[in-house]
């Protein structure tokens, strides 16, 4: 996709100290929405690029559309060209250790005198109160706030199989900087917005808090649970497949009776509202896995779509560079991987004006944008030289 000048955020300029997950979610949602994102690596880049194993796809994923410069933050020159990139940015991310960038002199309370516009969003583990100086991850948030548990069966604690309090977090963090944008533009102020991985995670398990506070009982982990609906499961098809069904209203059970010719339990009246089906799953759920277990996949998925059932096959994540959704309308992302091979990448989750925001800038060389970043800030060819000579800049 060119360069678009229609993106809601084009013109505010992010500078991003990030590594990892959290902080570059931030960076990559404010990016694809049209912010100019410049990502502050030390010589060398991001440790972030080098990782194997399940990190090895962090970099590709959450960097697009981001300049890059290499800066020694160790260096009282590479905190002055720091602080000279912020004096003129809307908004500074960071995810580094606690009191990290301010031991640095790249705190709130240092930068906003120079820039009181600014908007500072820090990305931690912990939001204030008595943990906010530990370091946290996505797992450890995870165990900590009661996600880990309730994901895996009792006395096997299991983590869910993507980055999510990271990405959800982060996403908080982008709702707070747009929050302070619009206060901005009321009152011309800056401010701070801190998100966190371990309230994140306490948020997203408050339904079941709340479960506890209606019903008196603690919610069980999800591979125990007593759903809320009788038909709400997995099945297996007769060509070795499966697929999650969710018959979720009234006239989606008399529905799905018809058309399977479930004429037994379409005349029952015992079976007539959710909670009377509820009551009787163990009648049920037998039937209905009988059924389509002699059935295949894609004609039961035909059925179900064409009665409104909500119903899926089981995707594994290869199987979504192929998917007919994510293939059209731009779903999919190209980037240009470090290695030069590339890869396609699910883009923002949102439409602007019935488009994609897609790619502007492909995945970034480590201090690939030194030279035309620090241009903008007044940094001539040979004050530039002298700074690369002494390990300043990269």
């Amino acid at each position: 996709m060119p360069d678009r000048d229609d993106l809601p955020l084009t013109g505010i300029r992010v500078v991003e100290f990030t590594h990892m997950v959290m902080g570059p979610t931030i960076g990559l949602i404010l990016a694809d929405l049209g912010a100019d994102v410049t990502r502050i690596e030390p010589a060398g880049g991001d440790r972030t690029r080098a990782l194997r194993g399940s990190g090895a796809g962090y970099f590709a994923m959450y960097n697009r559309n981001k300049r890059s410069i290499c800066l020694d933050l160790k260096s009282a020159p590479g905190v002055q060209l720091a602080r000279r990139l912020v004096s003129c940015a809307d908004v500074l991310v960071e995810n580094f250790r606690p009191g990290a960038l301010q031991r640095l002199g790249l705190g709130y309370e240092e930068l906003a005198p120079d820039n009181p516009r600014l908007i500072y969003c820090s990305a931690k583990g912990f939001l204030s109160g008595p943990y906010e100086s530990r370091v946290a991850l996505d797992e450890v948030a995870q165990m900590m706030g009661g996600l880990a548990y309730m994901t895996g069966p009792t006395g096997r604690p299991l983590r869910a199989g993507a980055s999510v309090i990271d990405v959800t977090g982060g996403m908080f963090g982008v709702i707070g900087i747009l929050a302070l944008l619009e206060r901005r533009h009321r009152s011309g102020v800056g401010g701070r917005v801190n998100c966190s991985l371990f309230e994140t995670t306490a948020f997203l398990v408050g339904q079941h808090m709340a479960q506890l506070a209606v019903t008196g009982k603690p919610a069980a982990p999800m591979p125990e649970r007593v759903s809320a609906w009788a038909i709400y499961d997995v099945f297996d098809t007769v060509d070795a497949q499966q697929i999650f069904v969710a018959v979720v209203s009234d006239a989606q059970w008399r529905s799905f009776c018809s058309t399977f010719k479930l004429v037994e339990f379409e005349l029952d009246p015992d079976l007539q509202t959710n909670n009377d089906r509820i009551a009787q799953r163990d009648r049920i759920l037998p039937a209905i896995r009988a059924l389509f277990a002699s059935r295949a996949r894609d004609e039961l998925l035909a059925q179900l779509e064409g009665i409104g059932v909500p119903a899926a096959k089981i995707a594994r994540p290869e199987d979504l560079f192929a998917d007919e959704q994510l293939n059209a309308n731009e779903g999919l992302v190209e980037v240009t991987l470090p290695g030069g091979g590339a890869a396609r990448l699910p883009a923002l989750p949102v439409e602007i004006d019935g488009r994609r925001c897609g790619l502007r800038l492909d995945l970034r060389q480590a201090g690939e944008d030194s030279r035309a970043v620090l241009g903008k800030v007044g940094v001539n060819e040979e004050e530039l030289a002298a700074l690369q000579r002494d390990g300043v800049v990269a």
